[in-house]
């Protein structure tokens, strides 16, 4: 296939595991999307980022490939990834309920549409519960036909959000009754989100969680496409924000756009969730220390895939400057 061909047919996958304390494995689950089984390049596919948080003990790792090619990449990561990750063992802040923890699919290319990214989400997840023996999923978004339920909304009806899960209960979509060992996976498609996360210097939960509140899409003033979760993070507390894509509509016109088969979408600017954040805390007297965006916006993540496929480099994250907190 072309490059032009693959650049209109080009997917992304923001693979969510629950390991970021041991980089060995971390890098391995990377290099198993770009790696055939000979040990040579995927051709057509790349690993843009790795994104490290100890604290959280979970990584995202940004696969980049064409539809045709997506599910193999993708699958491939997650039989690395289940079999070197052991949830029964597994210590982090940050809510999770799987090894491999959440797969979603967002469409790059002006040739791939959420339809056909939720019928590939489906088709991995088919896979990979057929590939490895004990391992299950439930689907969001495009790939939860016909319902398309948001990932928020589906996590709430697992249990995602609680500190203690019983899997027993859990009815997955696809596969069986969770085992302890693997967890329970999210797997679905949707327009691209981002996650933009702001610290603040404080302990207090309170105060993270009234913060959270009111900037939640959800809320009265809240920010469109914006879901948001207060967790403590390195001594202090972290303002951790899903930035999901929304259609575009004239009030927020001044935020980034792109377009899915025609259809325009945009999401709103880390700077303006970090001001937000800031303004929202200072009402308690707390200041915020610094913004992280994880990965890239779907504009820079387009362009450095094609860059980095042209370029014929699979394991592209070394030779960016990797973020790890």
């Amino acid at each position: 296939m072309s490059l032009g061909a693959v650049a209109r047919r080009m997917v992304t996958c923001l693979l969510n595991i629950s390991e970021a304390r041991n980089r060995d494995i971390v890098d391995k689950v990377a290099r198993a999307a770009v790696l055939n089984k000979h040990g040579g390049w995927r051709e057509g596919s790349t690993v843009l980022n790795i994104f490290n948080d100890h604290d959280y003990n979970r990584s995202v790792i940004t696969i980049v490939a064409s539809i045709d090619d997506i599910g193999d990449a993708v699958l491939s990561a997650c039989e690395q990834a289940l079999d070197m990750i052991d949830m029964t063992g597994h210590v982090g802040a940050h809510p999770c309920m799987g090894a491999v923890d959440l797969v979603p699919l967002y469409p790059l290319g002006e040739d791939v549409g959420l339809e056909e990214c939720g019928r590939e989400a489906r088709e991995l997840a088919s896979r990979l519960t057929q590939r490895v023996p004990g391992t299950s999923a439930i689907y969001f978004g495009a790939a939860d036909y016909p319902s398309h339920r948001g990932l928020a909304q589906r996590r709430k009806e697992v249990g995602w959000f609680r500190k203690n899960h019983d899997l027993s209960r859990v009815r997955p979509d696809v596969g069986r009754t969770p085992e302890s060992r693997y967890g329970l996976t999210g797997v679905g498609a949707s327009p691209y989100v981002m996650n933009c996360n702001v610290t603040l210097s404080t302990q207090d939960l309170s105060v993270g969680r009234r913060v959270a509140a009111s900037l939640r899409e959800s809320s009265p003033g809240g920010i469109p496409g914006v879901q948001v979760l207060a967790l403590p993070h390195e001594g202090a507390l972290e303002i951790a924000c899903n930035v999901e894509s929304v259609p575009w509509a004239s009030p927020a016109d001044h935020w980034p756009t792109f377009s899915i088969r025609g259809q325009q979408f945009c999401h709103a600017p880390a700077s303006l969730i970090s001001t937000r954040v800031e303004q929202l805390a200072g009402q308690y007297g707390v200041v915020t220390k610094g913004t992280v965006l994880v990965g890239f916006t779907p504009q820079e993540c387009k362009g450095l895939a094609v860059q980095a496929i042209a370029q014929g480099i699979g394991e592209y994250w070394k030779h960016q400057r990797a973020i790890f907190m």
